[in-house]
């Protein structure tokens, strides 16, 4: 005599297409793709679009100077409660800082707020250039920020497509700064200085997300190739095997 046992089901062991990946206890944990994109739009949020809602709702209803000195506050702000809380510091938020930084002292130095929205015009020149030139060097500009947004490696930062990611983000990059300077002048140029603030806060913040995306979609491609970006395998469940279990009459 015998009864059936519930029905087992064996765990599959699963495995993911693409290079071996990088193990050891000095590898580091390879992010979801979620997970770089909640940090890469987190940084944004705090470095670029919360300072610009700011920015044009203090001006509002303040005016241009106490809205500068708002904006400037929130990026000390944001740098000093990272520390205090530990987090890595965001190379985009202390360029930003220094950026706003250097804008206000010139801006109030010479008591013209056409100054304050010339610079960064200037910036962004000056910053797509840099990117430019930083092609020409063995590490371009964009292998500097990658480790805002994972957590690179000498030896992921070595490979030979994550090179060639590194200098074709460079580029774009670069040819984005320039485009965005060339916009923004013929805006301050065009436009009355409510209307500036309030187009070059969408448009930017806009730009900056949308950039942000081509960014991963790129690096992710690349990412999955080099198994560097965790990636879900569905998982086939095999049917329940029933059992017989022996027993005593």
């Amino acid at each position: 005599m015998s009864l059936v046992a519930p029905p087992v089901a064996l765990e599959p062991t699963l495995s993911a297409p693409g290079p071996v990946p990088l193990t050891g206890s000095s590898a580091p944990a390879r992010p979801g793709l979620g997970a770089v994109v909640r940090r890469v739009a987190l940084s944004i949020t705090v470095a670029c679009a919360i300072p610009a809602a700011l920015f044009y709702g203090v001006f509002s209803f303040a005016g241009v100077w106490v809205a500068i000195g708002f904006a400037l506050a929130w990026s000390y702000g944001a740098l000093i409660w990272r520390a205090v809380t530990g987090r890595r510091t965001s190379g985009l938020l202390v360029l930003t800082a220094a950026v706003l930084t250097g804008r206000t002292l010139i801006s109030v130095a010479a008591g013209s707020t056409f100054l304050y929205f010339l610079q960064p015009i200037v910036t962004d020149t000056v910053i797509g250039l840099v990117f430019l030139g930083s092609l020409l060097g063995a590490r371009p500009l964009v292998a500097r920020l990658a480790g805002d947004f994972y957590p690179m490696t000498e030896e992921i930062a070595a490979r030979p497509r994550i090179q060639r990611l590194f200098r074709v983000l460079t580029a774009m990059w670069a040819l984005l700064y320039l485009g965005k300077a060339t916009f923004t002048m013929w805006l301050l140029l065009s436009a009355s200085l409510s209307d500036f603030v309030l187009i070059k806060g969408i448009t930017v913040t806009l730009v900056n997300f949308s950039a942000a995306g081509l960014t991963i979609l790129i690096a992710t491609t690349v990412g999955r190739r080099e198994g560097l970006v965790a990636v879900r395998v569905p998982v086939s469940v095999p049917a329940p095997v029933p059992v017989p279990v022996p027993v005593s009459p």
